[in-house]
């Protein structure tokens, strides 16, 4: 019986192993490629949206804007032109949950740092006080890349209509007030078409990992 499994011990190895190639082959196969969704106004709660737009289903896209960056740079939408990009809300002086968005966002561009498709773009929701000089000085303290990452400020009405109508990430609409502003914890997944792909908590470690899984499934979208 030994000398039956010794003359057969190659052949069984090289069995075995071509067995663990073709289920991997089969499951590779029938595996569902995985598929960012694209999400639409009627998807998202409706607090986050305005009113205008709330029952939209289809073609809905980030809508052309004009704001100006840290280093007083005009930026409008042709400079995230066929780009990858993560869009969020904050304000410099805040001190609840923005330190820790702002965080997680210095640790998503390290990760993105040498990829030429993914950029950062930061709103502040309250222009009133985040000028240019106090964005720059804010980004310098930061370590902010100016090239992969803008900080925004900007006509407010302009900036809430892109909160509330575009990225769906704002349950105010910042009419009550120079002082008047709530912004959310949300970043913004947006692909080369302007259409928004994912909603990521923040503030939270585990949704940032969710974002760069996310972000490596959108990439390979434009591959195939």
């Amino acid at each position: 019986m030994l000398k039956f499994f010794e003359r057969y011990k190659t052949f069984a190895i090289v069995l075995s192993i071509l067995s663990v190639i073709i289920i991997y082959c089969i499951y590779t196969l029938l595996k569902p490629e995985e598929r960012l969704p694209v999400y639409q106004p009627d998807m998202v709660n409706s607090e986050l949206v305005d009113s205008t737009v709330q029952y939209v289903r289809k073609y809905h896209k980030i809508a052309d804007f004009k704001l100006v960056n840290q280093n007083g740079d005009t930026i409008t939408q042709d400079y995230y032109k066929d780009k990858i990009y993560i869009a969020d809300f904050f304000f410099t002086t805040c001190l609840t949950i923005c330190p820790i968005m702002t965080d997680h966002m210095i640790e998503i561009q390290e990760k993105i740092k040498d990829d030429e498709d993914v950029l950062l773009l930061s709103h502040t929701v309250f222009p009133v006080a985040d000028s240019v000089p106090v964005l720059k000085e804010y980004a310098k303290e930061k370590g902010v890349i100016d090239e992969k990452w803008n900080l925004v400020t900007g006509d407010k009405k302009q900036i809430y209509e892109l909160a509330r109508k575009s990225y769906l990430a704002t349950k105010s609409t910042g009419d009550g007030g120079p002082y008047d502003m709530i912004h959310t914890e949300n970043f913004v997944l947006v692909d080369k078409k302007n259409q928004i792909r994912g909603f990521y908590d923040g503030t939270k470690a585990d949704a940032i990992q969710d974002l760069l899984h996310d972000l490596k499934v959108l990439k390979a979208e434009y591959r195939d």
